[in-house]
């Protein structure tokens, strides 16, 4: 080819690199979907450059075939050779194993710094279009155009990926708002009585679930409870035991067959997936009585008569079987004041940098310690330790607190 052959092939092939390039933006600016940008890829290859036969591998945290074409009817199953990983340079095809090897010519990696994004393998180059396999110079050109579509690809998957995740976040950001109306509102806090409560969901909702309901002038029904698991799915169920323990309570307020209907609830909707620990009491301040039920609850802890009292008794988990056996249900009887702790597993589950978790025993300090304090004061306490001894450390679950306080008005 004489000089003037020459400037002109170089003429063709700039202008061809320059309305591919001018194509592929436009296209990513009109944001073409994945497949038109890699059918506009596969026609600049095929088309324009003589590329014969092409496979595209990207790395999406496995690498995998994204495109390929002219290949034959017995080449169906592609799978990546991790000996491509060693090359770092376009290059002719050196590696030996598998049939890539046999039926590609050229490796082009495409890097994102020292990530490698993709491969592309090229066979049965037209050495008549650009010579492109004989001028291994133009090849970086392939290598650019496939980073600009591998970035854009990815790029589209990032953005309707970010898009999914802020729906997902409307929508538990929603079931979270939703969730706290299912809590009660006014709690008594009276001369006699005074209640407080604190939540803290280890996700945007969560499992734990805590309640107190005025019956009449002196009676008032109180729950808490923990579904195992977190989440959306613990927290439809616990939706559902609020649900069950309002309309039961228009019915019976005999502790034993609200129990065992939660249970039937509980057995029945989770299909023995998920199960719930329930401790519910009774109080009647009229009676000075305190009736009790603790289904495999974490025993909440009674501060009376300047001593600690743990409520264990009661019955198993709700929801491992249909039918509830031996059921006991408790009665104390008080002459002075007291105060009542229930927790959820996250307080004492909760851990520091050195593996150690929190005590009933420090918990029992820390109420002790702010008997003479109002509920909403001993919970802001106890969370104040926990946040302290934790540092760093994530919580591991569902935090729920109801703290309950009779005063000594001249029992």
């Amino acid at each position: 080819m004489n000089e003037e052959g020459k400037i002109h092939q170089q003429k063709k092939i700039q202008e061809v690199k320059l309305n591919a390039l001018l194509e592929v933006t436009k296209a990513i600016n009109n944001n073409k979907s994945t497949s038109e940008l890699l059918s506009l890829y596969q026609s600049i290859l095929e088309e324009r450059l003589g590329v014969g036969k092409l496979i595209l591998f990207i790395n999406d945290n496995d690498w995998h075939c994204l495109l390929k074409y002219g290949i034959d009817n017995n080449f169906n199953t592609i799978a990546f050779d991790t000996e491509l990983l060693e090359i770092k340079e376009i290059e002719t095809i050196t590696f030996s194993k598998g049939n890539l090897s046999n039926n590609f010519e050229i490796v082009i990696p495409v890097y994102h710094k020292t990530i490698p994004l993709a491969y592309v393998l090229l066979g049965d180059v037209n050495q008549e279009k650009l010579e492109l396999s004989a001028a291994i110079k133009h090849l970086p050109f392939v290598q650019t155009l496939t980073n600009i579509i591998v970035v854009a690809i990815e790029n589209k998957k990032l953005y309707k990926e970010s898009i999914l995740r802020a729906q997902i976040n409307k929508e538990l950001e929603l079931a979270k708002s939703m969730q706290a109306l299912l809590f009660p509102e006014n709690l008594p806090n009276n001369e006699i009585l005074q209640v407080s409560a604190k939540y803290l969901p280890h996700q945007h909702v969560g499992g734990d679930y805590y309640d107190f309901l005025k019956l009449n002038n002196h009676e008032y029904i109180f729950c808490i409870a923990d579904v195992s698991g977190k989440g959306v799915a613990a927290a439809l169920l616990m939706s559902n035991v609020q649900a069950t323990l309002h309309s039961l309570i228009n019915y019976t307020h005999n502790l034993k067959d609200i129990v065992l209907e939660i249970n039937k609830r509980v057995f029945n909707n989770a299909k023995n997936e998920k199960f719930l620990s329930f401790f519910i009491g009774k109080l009647n301040t009229k009676s000075q009585q305190l009736t009790y039920i603790n289904a495999g609850h974490n025993p909440p802890i009674l501060f009376y008569e300047n001593k600690f009292l743990e409520l264990i008794n009661g019955t198993t988990l709700l929801g491992l079987t249909e039918n509830l056996q031996n059921i006991n249900v408790e009665i104390f009887n008080y002459t002075s004041e007291f105060t009542l702790l229930c927790y959820t597993d996250g307080l004492t589950d909760t851990v520091n940098a050195i593996n150690e978790s929190i005590s009933i025993e420090q918990v029992k300090e820390i109420v002790k310690n702010n008997i003479k304090s109002k509920p909403d004061f001993i919970n802001q306490a106890l969370l104040f330790f926990i946040e302290e001894f934790k540092g760093e450390i994530d919580f591991p679950d569902d935090i729920a607190l109801l703290t309950i306080k009779i005063n000594d008005l001249g029992f």
